[in-house]
């Protein structure tokens, strides 16, 4: 699962028991050398669908890690790109590997749920950073999305299909999360990382509350399971075109 110039077992326990942010600061000079960052191959497939779409004036890439989503951002957006994360390790790791010639590209140090941003951005993306949010936390992370989105906006992730119960896939997600739970009920300060809690139900359902149209593509780079269901998937949420009217006593501002 790593490759040699990955860490070590004894890197990834202290990572394990740091903060997530902490961790991630010890982890990002050997990140692209784990299993955890996105494969080129999701990127690639997820960067031809939204050139499809395109193109964009402003992306932002949130949790972006080491940088490899503001890759795809640069070559789908025209003027401006940033990437937000609230590790400084994973940033400056950024910083030195991603060298887009398109446009303009900067960091900035940031927790997803609090963006610094008003609504400058036409497109934003994440790849793999949902399993760090709890799913009481969804409905204020798509808030702080939408808020960062110019009317007729779009929110892009890929979403790769679930393991069927009972397969070895399956298992093995189960175990890790309740190894998760376990450590966080031992150990503090916690370590947000659940791969079986971001469940598409819950996050249309909060999608759409948020104001967003979801959107559902297939990625055809993965094919299809056995079933006739793609294997990945881009879920694409839109905002409307323009923003809503109030009506009522809130058009003329009452209390």
């Amino acid at each position: 699962m790593f490759s040699p110039e990955g860490p070590s077992l004894r890197e990834l326990a202290v990572q394990a028991l740091s903060s997530v942010e902490r961790g991630y600061d010890l982890l990002a000079p050997k990140f692209d050398h784990t299993p955890f960052r996105t494969p080129d191959a999701v990127l690639d497939a997820v960067q031809s669908a939204l050139r499809r779409t395109g193109p964009f004036d402003a992306g932002l890439d949130l949790c972006c890690g080491t940088g490899a989503g503001v890759g795809v951002l640069a070559e789908v957006c025209r003027e401006r790109v940033v990437g937000v994360d609230f590790s400084a390790g994973m940033l400056d790791m950024a910083r030195e590997r991603v060298r887009p010639a398109g446009p303009s590209v900067s960091f900035v140090r940031a927790d997803a749920r609090a963006l610094p941003f008003g609504p400058a951005f036409d497109l934003v993306v994440s790849f793999g950073a949902f399993g760090h949010f709890l799913p009481r936390e969804l409905p204020g992370l798509f808030a702080q999305v939408r808020a960062v989105l110019r009317p007729g906006g779009c929110f892009a992730f890929p979403l790769v299909a679930p393991p069927r119960p009972g397969s070895l896939g399956y298992w093995m997600l189960l175990a890790f999360d309740l190894v998760m739970r376990v450590r966080n009920a031992l150990w503090r300060p916690p370590f947000v990382m659940y791969y079986r809690a971001f469940r598409f139900g819950d996050v249309r359902r909060e999608l759409a509350r948020a104001g967003f149209r979801v959107e559902l593509h297939a990625l055809p780079e993965f094919g299809r399971r056995p079933d006739g269901s793609p294997r990945v998937r881009l879920v694409m949420a839109r905002l409307p075109d323009q923003p809503a009217v109030p009506s009522g006593r809130d058009a003329v501002g009452s209390p």
